[in-house]
């Protein structure tokens, strides 16, 4: 009797433990299932600014709306840091292929972002097609000078975790045109990193070598990729007529990373960060990429703002610039860190869509992890039950390389992100408002555990 007891008293003890964490767990969830002024805040992003490439005048318009949402939150103090940016600039772009052999169609496509337009020029070229890159390197440039090359790479559908699908296929859209323009091609076409049953072609970055020749790269959805792979196949000679005024603009422009913090009560000198990226490419609205991921970290402050929470680190969320062609917000939050000699305890990022989540990602030493791991069944209710992807996210990368800080990334349900990332399709009406209020719900949730407990 007296074991089962001493038994008792322990789980009890344990329990109690537990209850109290859960109980919070559970506040934060209410005050923000119920209150939440995220979705809100997205609606007005998308729909009064829309798409916002860096150096863009529509960029400076959302750091005026996010200077605004953020010290709406209530934090103790909100600043803009400066970050100085690229400005791509895409204009009017177009494609007319051959797909039948006979006369030129209008296809539906988008210049990869960063790509060098046609000059003014029409490009009117013999398409050809090729599988891979050990497909293409094994061409003589006979066989590719004077080319438009169609790099005809499918995303594959048997990764489960989509993000591995992407990082297989993604150097087709990075690496191709210095590629293909090293055999004398003059223009890239691929088909686009892209899950969906549709014909949304997909924008994202790609990168020239500096001693190779910039040549065009655009993009096809799916359905229009397919179309011309069956062109190809057909034996028929396959023309190409393109055109786009993209290019990049020769100076660098003065833009910001948007900064509102809740001081800490107990270690203020420590820090957490939260954030996402308040540009997008210049299609579609960005709103899973990443409008939801500004407006949840947003969201953690308010949120502790309305229940009274008071952490014992200072906690910073963080709407950064450029992630998607330079990443230069991401640096100059680092930069400033380590010259301020700042202490982060972790750094995390929410760039993965405003999906349902599903676990949490850790760029971190085991024990680190293990601290944080001792309170997963916390998340089961929530529906977080995968911890095993090593994950930080763009932005918060040089945190880690410059300052050894720990990272951590949201991981929503990834199905749907590759049917709507990078496309004119990422619009306000495809998110969901109780999917991303829970992903705000538990990266709040997250901070307050480690903000208690404490990282080492």
């Amino acid at each position: 009797m007296k074991i089962r007891l001493l038994s008792f008293l322990a789980l009890l003890s344990a329990y109690t433990v537990t209850a109290q964490d859960s109980l919070t767990f559970r506040k934060i969830s209410n005050e923000i299932m119920m209150h939440s002024t995220c979705y809100e805040n997205l609606r007005v992003l998308c729909k009064t600014v829309g798409n916002r490439i860096s150096g863009s005048p529509a960029a400076a318009k959302a750091v005026e709306w996010g200077n605004k949402a953020m010290k709406e939150a209530g934090p103790d103090r909100v600043w803009l840091q400066p970050a100085d940016v690229p400005y791509w600039y895409r204009g009017k772009e177009s494609l007319y292929l051959t797909l039948d052999g006979g006369a030129y169609q209008k296809v539906t496509m988008t210049s990869l972002g960063n790509s060098e337009g046609t000059g003014g020029k029409v490009i009117n070229a013999p398409v050809i097609m090729v599988r891979d890159f050990d497909e293409f390197n094994a061409l003589p440039e006979s066989a590719v000078r004077g080319k438009v090359v169609f790099f005809n790479y499918r995303f594959r559908q048997d990764f489960i975790f989509t993000f591995n699908g992407y990082g297989d296929a993604v150097k087709y859209r990075g690496g191709s045109p210095s590629a293909a323009a090293k055999k004398g091609a003059v223009a890239v076409i691929i088909r686009s990193m892209s899950t969906g049953e549709d014909d949304f072609p997909h924008t994202g970055g790609t990168h020239y070598k500096d001693s190779i020749k910039k040549i065009p790269a655009m993009a096809l959805g799916n359905k229009t990729a397919d179309k011309l792979e069956a062109a190809c196949k057909s034996g028929k000679r396959i023309m190409a007529k393109l055109s786009s005024e993209c290019h990049m603009m020769p100076d660098m422009v003065r833009s910001y990373n948007v900064i509102g913090e809740i001081k800490g009560t107990e270690h203020p000198e420590r820090i957490i960060t939260v954030g996402g990226h308040l540009d997008s490419w210049d299609i579609g609205e960005g709103a899973q990429d990443d409008g939801a991921g500004c407006v949840q970290s947003i969201e953690i402050i308010r949120a502790f703002k309305a229940l009274g929470l008071k952490p014992k680190c200072t906690i910073r969320a963080v709407l950064f610039m450029n992630e998607e062609n330079g990443q230069k917000g991401g640096q100059a939050y680092a930069d400033s860190a380590k010259s301020k000699n700042e202490h982060h305890i972790l750094a995390i990022e929410t760039d993965a869509g405003g999906f349902s989540p599903r676990g949490i990602g850790f760029e971190m030493g085991q024990a680190q992890k293990d601290q944080i791991l001792k309170f997963k069944d916390l998340w089961q209710p929530y529906g977080i039950l995968d911890f095993s992807h090593d994950e930080g996210g763009s932005d918060i990368d040089p945190m880690r390389t410059k300052l050894g800080v720990p990272l951590a990334g949201l991981l929503p349900d990834c199905q749907r992100y590759f049917d709507i990332h990078h496309t004119g399709n990422d619009i306000f009406e495809n998110v969901n408002h109780r999917e991303l209020k829970l992903g705000a719900v538990v990266l709040a949730q997250l901070i307050w555990t480690v903000s208690e407990q404490g990282l080492n």
